[in-house]
């Protein structure tokens, strides 16, 4: 870090929205926050991609506040509700060592692009204090590059979204109709800074494939928009394959949402936009048949499932089910163990 964290939070201009606000002096920007950074949850997660996963699991970090405040957001207790506790660079190296400890493969760092300054600086300290597990950075990729510039040479490996290439779809969900153009920017400068490193790691016997760099590129399939889809695999073929892993993820879930009734009734407005409901099995069947026509290098697709129990509720020590996530902090209860 070449400038104090604090300078970056005076008049607010940290991600695409530039909204202006006086956050070092507790004014609250579109993000929800203030300049205080806030955890929901640390824990050993299982379920992404197992690249990530491996063998011990990801050390994932869910930070409080987001740029985007998508409508069909499964974390919006977390990301729009405010939920989590402020913690100090102690405490977030405390959390970063830990989760080492109990085996994380890495330390996965959920969608901060609202607090670059400050969390670059705390991954240098939490290096410094002895994280030697690589560090990855999983955000909606609606952040700026000269804020991205600031995690070069702390961030090895990137969790980009490109949620979509529709300016009216990103305009109706996430209240950005520039989205596709600063998310190609900000992959663009991902792929661009980190080349793929993947080793063969063996563990008891069991073999794995582990990513020490690289940039794994994540769509999510919203039903009934799969014009949508091919628009950002047609971008991702020609920009991203063969220097980048692609996820497509047939996961989408609608939420029960819990908040008040004019907040529910704008958030149903968004939803309007494409079909709020489960993948079927005809539209997986097309989207596989889509995908192996572009022969991706390196790809990951999920399999179809009507199992909604994974949905998180940050209230709970646990926010997913038992298989998914092995909770070590939390913001009610500090560490679990």
């Amino acid at each position: 870090m070449t400038e104090e964290p604090g300078l970056f939070y005076s008049r607010c201009e940290q991600c695409p929205r530039k909204c202006g606000s006086a956050r070092s002096k507790g004014k609250t920007g579109f993000c929800g926050e203030t300049r205080e950074l806030k955890i929901a949850v640390a824990c050993l997660h299982f379920g992404e991609e197992p690249l990530i996963t491996v063998h011990g699991g990801s050390g994932t970090i869910f930070f409080t506040g987001c740029t985007l405040r998508c409508a069909f957001c499964q974390n919006y207790q977390i990301s729009q509700h405010g939920m989590g506790k402020a913690v100090s660079k102690d405490d977030f190296v405390s959390i970063c060592l830990k989760l080492q400890d109990k085996g994380a493969e890495n330390i996965n760092l959920v969608t901060g692009s609202h607090h670059i300054p400050l969390i670059a600086d705390f991954i240098e300290a939490a290096k410094v204090s002895g994280l030697k597990i690589p560090v990855a950075w999983n955000s909606s990729s609606y952040e700026s590059v000269e804020s991205l510039e600031l995690l070069k040479g702390l961030v090895d490996i990137w969790l980009p979204d490109l949620k979509t290439l529709n300016p009216m779809m990103s305009s109706e969900l996430f209240k950005a109709s520039d989205y596709p153009q600063v998310a190609k920017r900000a992959v663009r400068w991902m792929i661009e800074n980190s080349a793929l490193n993947i080793i063969e790691e063996n563990k008891n016997g069991v073999s794995k494939e582990k990513m020490l760099s690289g940039v794994i590129i994540r769509h999510l399939f919203l039903p009934g928009r799969e014009g949508d889809t091919k628009l950002t695999l047609d971008w991702l073929k020609t920009h991203a394959d063969g220097r980048a892993c692609i996820s497509l993820m047939s996961q989408y879930t609608p939420v029960p949402f819990s908040e008040d009734e004019g907040s529910l009734c704008e958030r149903n407005k968004s939803l309007l936009s494409f079909q709020n409901r489960l993948v079927n099995k005809e539209e997986d069947s097309h989207l596989r048949k889509m995908i192996d026509e572009y022969g991706f290098e390196y790809l990951f697709y999920q399999d179809l499932s009507d199992d909604t129990s994974w949905l998180p509720d940050f209230n709970r020590t646990q926010p997913f089910s038992n298989a998914l996530a092995t909770p070590v902090w939390h913001w009610k209860n500090g560490f679990l163990a």
